[in-house]
């Protein structure tokens, strides 16, 4: 199957969606990128959406969780996968559905172990260089850090988004097309600008109009960088850190800018508007990584602890 076949398929299933189950425009739009994700990782391995068979979808399943995607998301991409096959094989294009055998993740909200300020730097300073994919990398992972980002937010980012950060931060349009200010400190400003500055003379020829739009352009259908791409560059840059790229994620990174926020003294409120949580109770599973630290704090601060030592 072609990669335009693949979205005739997909744009069938959506419009059965919306006819017959009146799906809403984002629930539309999130089948959407769930199943062009597929797709696109399908197609990368040789194969598409449409011919793809059990063992590929668990490729696609295990890359997910590679890149340090929440267990939710990805048993709601499972979950839009199997949709997809089950309308496929009742419209008599498919005699199968491949995905009915995945086992999505049970959701859980365990943090991974965080990265530390140390590992951070290393994989910041591994960055470095004068030539253009250097600026380029610097500048995405300063912001996924910096600013606690998602990929999909960083990758997405529209020049639009940088109106104010001559005022110190930027507008993101997060889950929910709910928009947040994320504050912009000094070293992410300044890749930032050293990627402006040559940033037009990479607008691809290939679809330039669509790419003009993004911080971080591609030649590609979407105009933009892409996750794939944004974890590739992780891992090219943790290698040369020599730290363990299977520690290191765009997702990872956002637990690292949450935990050293908290360490730093930033309050649970001020953490969860940073990062664009709707309910408290997700930031609040940072806290439990803040033992040690507040066991050192009750030791400092508690007049019990204090007279002890007299």
């Amino acid at each position: 199957m072609t990669t335009a076949e693949n979205r005739d398929r997909i744009h069938s299933f959506l419009e059965m969606l919306a006819v017959e189950r009146a799906a809403s425009e984002n629930t539309l739009a999130a089948y959407h990128r769930d199943l062009t994700d597929a797709a696109e990782f399908l197609e990368a391995m040789g194969g598409g959406l449409i011919a793809a068979e059990r063992a590929d979808l668990a490729d696609y399943q295990r890359s997910l969780a590679g890149e340090g995607l929440a267990s939710s998301t990805i048993a709601r991409r499972i979950s839009a996968l199997r949709q997809f096959y089950r309308f496929e094989l009742e419209e008599g294009l498919r005699e199968d559905n491949p995905a009915m055998g995945l086992s999505p993740p049970k959701a859980s909200r365990e943090v991974p172990d965080v990265l530390s300020r140390e590992e951070i730097g290393a994989l910041l300073s591994a960055c470095e260089g004068e030539n253009v994919k250097d600026v380029r990398d610097l500048c995405l992972l300063e912001l996924v850090y910096s600013a606690g980002l998602r990929a999909s937010e960083v990758c997405t980012l529209p020049v639009t988004a940088l109106h104010t950060v001559k005022d110190g931060y930027i507008r993101i349009l997060g889950k929910g097309q709910k928009e947040r200010l994320c504050p912009v400190g000094g070293p992410a400003r300044r890749a930032l600008g050293a990627w402006l500055a040559i940033r037009e003379e990479q607008l691809p020829t290939r679809n330039r109009v669509a790419a003009d739009k993004f911080v971080f352009p591609s030649g590609g259908a979407d105009g933009h960088v892409n996750r794939r791409t944004l974890q590739n560059i992780i891992r090219e840059r943790a290698l040369k850190a020599n730290l363990d790229p299977e520690r290191i994620s765009p997702h990872s990174l956002r637990h690292a800018f949450a935990t050293h926020m908290l360490q730093g003294g930033a309050d649970l409120r001020t953490v969860q508007v940073l990062l664009g949580h709707s309910d408290i109770s997700t930031t609040q599973i940072y806290t439990h990584l803040l033992t040690d630290d507040l066991v050192d704090m009750l030791h400092a601060a508690h007049p019990l602890a204090q007279k002890s030592r007299k």
